[in-house]
């Protein structure tokens, strides 16, 4: 069942936005201070790794019920990705109506997605722990992008620069703990490296300080996962 479920949310999630239309960024009047090109917001180009999650994690999907159905190994990472894809599946409509419950929720993806990839096998790698990975690096940056985006949207504490400053801080921290602790997932930090060159694309010298942390970030997490793949090997 578990594998038939997975297979059912995957193509749900990766229906959804054919059915809703495509996301990329809350609309300036879903907050009360329009968000028009927030600096936290990676360029428009880097949304497109959702094609490459949703083809890898659909082939997963299919491989896992066609070679894996009743494998434990697979069973234990199937919870957590199914609750994170389920509602990953829901996102898209409730993000174009309500920005906080959208954040929230897709916090709720990024831990259920971090749970499937501490549990993923070593053996199937490119079955399985790629296209988790991968879904979970990307969130990682997805999710404080979005949290980034509301704190200035609501106009908390600080302005545009100091959410994306505060968005960024937290996502290379969440990525160096994955990174430390779960050693061999490089396709994690290159999901997380995609978010970060497309936010140093988006500001480039109209925010420096954005900018900047961007690049110590890329940084950071390249000699981190670097460091495992040696570790590794």
């Amino acid at each position: 069942m578990k594998a038939i479920l997975t297979l059912i949310v995957t193509v749900a999630f990766v229906l959804s936005p054919l059915l809703s239309g495509p996301f990329s960024g809350f609309r300036p009047d879903q907050l009360p201070i329009a968000q028009i090109n927030p600096p936290v917001e990676p360029e428009g180009y880097a949304f497109a790794i959702w094609g490459l999650i949703y083809v890898w994690l659909l082939v997963s999907a299919c491989y896992g019920l066609a070679k894996r159905r009743d494998d434990p190994a697979w069973d234990r990472v199937r919870p957590g990705l199914i609750l994170s894809i389920a509602v990953g599946a829901t996102w898209i409509p409730i993000a174009q109506t309500d920005a906080v419950a959208a954040t929230f929720l897709i916090f709720v993806m990024l831990i259920a997605a971090l749970v499937a990839l501490y549990r993923c096998p070593k053996t199937d790698r490119a079955w399985l722990q790629i296209p988790v990975a991968l879904y979970a690096g990307w969130l990682t940056a997805a999710a404080c992008v979005s949290l980034g985006t509301i704190g200035a949207g609501y106009g908390l504490f600080f302005g545009q620069t100091g959410w994306a400053v505060i968005g960024i801080f937290i996502a290379l921290n969440i990525g160096l703990l994955v990174l430390t602790t779960r050693v061999q997932a490089p396709e994690y930090a290159i999901a997380l490296v995609w978010a970060l060159i497309g936010i140093v694309v988006a500001n480039q010298f109209m925010n420096p300080v954005v900018s900047i942390l961007s690049v110590l970030g890329i940084m950071l997490v390249s000699i981190k996962a670097i460091g495992n793949l040696r570790t590794e090997s």
